[in-house]
């Protein structure tokens, strides 16, 4: 006999014992037994149909506790109706939160409609749902309660974007749980790490430096306020992404794109980073400063400083170090940056008193940090 055989069959019986029953409690026992056979045995057209008019009648329930009993017992199940989910949703959240957070039954404009209009809690559960696209990540990270979106931060399964990430730090820039829920992510975009430093302290600093690899001594300057000089390094590491064009305007709309950091990065030989820097202050296109600068002559060059509204001052050293690096053979080997900064360095100190002295220092101290690795060299 196979099991199909002997399991009892959903029936007008069991609609006709749900209703009897004369407390919650017997309501609720029944549509217990009721929900697993549905949600476990496979059901016949006629048995379907009954099993919607038993979930039917139990989602109208006068007592909270049957309906509950229904949401838990069907969360997961693909059988619980669409119109049914929904009902449940817009109950109260000990009756929606268990389909929120599990049912398959929802559609992502479901999700998203729900979102917009429901409870702190029942925008929680939906954050921490098995799978969170991109679509429904922003809309949480943009209008949902901290809660939800701190709960989405801390869900695996959703998908975050450049958009989420600058959303939330936008709308909660002093939520400690969010920003640790944040840097224990496996991921964090490199423009997002830098933003972060400035704003967290204690323990999800340190989370910060050792998961995302940020630079220790860089976490520290930015944190402490030497945030021209730190970002340096972060320049380094956008160099070798295709994101530079996004950084370099992230700098501008935090206010450090400024003319020393360009000259700087310039002066360590971060020509690709100046460039965009360059069309960045100026509104010429990348591809056009780039003529500009390599290809058109001094006064190229001294049009798109003069655009980019550089001092006047700089423009000498701007020079030099376009010249060095024109100068400069490249071979794609480690040390093509070593032997740039040194030739630029030894330029600016011999040739330009116009840098103002921290400048100097700074430069001097990066010439210092190359020198084991110029020994190592010569060494070999």
């Amino acid at each position: 006999m196979s099991v199909k055989t002997i399991r009892p069959e959903l029936s007008q019986d069991d609609i006709h014992r749900l209703v009897k029953g004369e407390t919650p409690e017997q309501r609720a026992s029944v549509a217990h037994r009721l929900c697993r056979r549905m949600a476990l045995d496979v059901l016949s057209d006629t048995e379907r149909t009954h099993a919607e008019e038993i979930m039917s009648i139990l989602a109208e329930d006068a007592a909270e506790l049957v309906r509950r009993t229904l949401s838990i017992t069907l969360r997961n199940s693909p059988v619980l109706p669409r119109e049914i989910a929904l009902k449940l949703a817009r109950d109260v959240e000990s009756v929606a939160i268990p389909v929120l957070e599990n049912s398959p039954s929802f559609s992502e404009e479901d999700l998203i409609e729900i979102v917009l209009s429901a409870t702190a809690a029942k925008q929680s559960a939906v954050a921490g749902r098995e799978r969170v696209s991109t679509t429904l990540a922003e809309i949480i990270a943009e209008h949902a309660a901290g809660e939800a979106v701190q709960r989405l931060a801390e869900n695996d399964g959703a998908e975050w974007s450049d958009k989420a990430f600058a959303d939330s730090l936008r709308r909660f820039p002093t939520d400690p749980g969010l920003h640790e829920a944040l840097v224990q992510r496996e991921y964090v975009p490199m423009h997002i790490a830098e933003k972060m430093v400035s704003m967290v302290s204690g323990k999800v600093f340190d989370m910060l430096v050792n998961r995302h690899e940020l630079p220790a001594q860089l976490a520290i300057d930015l944190a402490a306020g030497a945030r021209e000089r730190a970002t340096i390094d972060l320049v380094e590491q956008a160099g070798r992404t295709s994101d530079l064009p996004r950084f370099v305007s992230q700098l501008n709309l935090n206010g450090r794109l400024t003319h020393s950091l360009i000259i700087r990065a310039l002066c360590l030989g971060h020509v690709s980073f100046v460039e965009h820097a360059m069309a960045e202050m100026s509104g010429v296109p990348h591809q056009r400063v780039w003529l500009m600068i390599h290809d058109a002559g001094p006064l190229g060059l001294q049009a798109v400083f003069d655009r980019a509204g550089l001092p006047r001052k700089y423009l000498p050293v701007f020079r030099a170090a376009i010249a060095v690096f024109h100068e400069t053979e490249y071979d794609g080997g480690p040390r093509d940056r070593t032997r740039f900064r040194n030739r630029m360095v030894e330029r600016v100190l011999t040739q330009f008193q116009a840098l103002p002295r921290e400048d100097v220092d700074y430069l001097l101290d990066k010439l210092d940090a190359n020198e084991p690795e110029n020994g190592a060299a010569g060494a070999a």
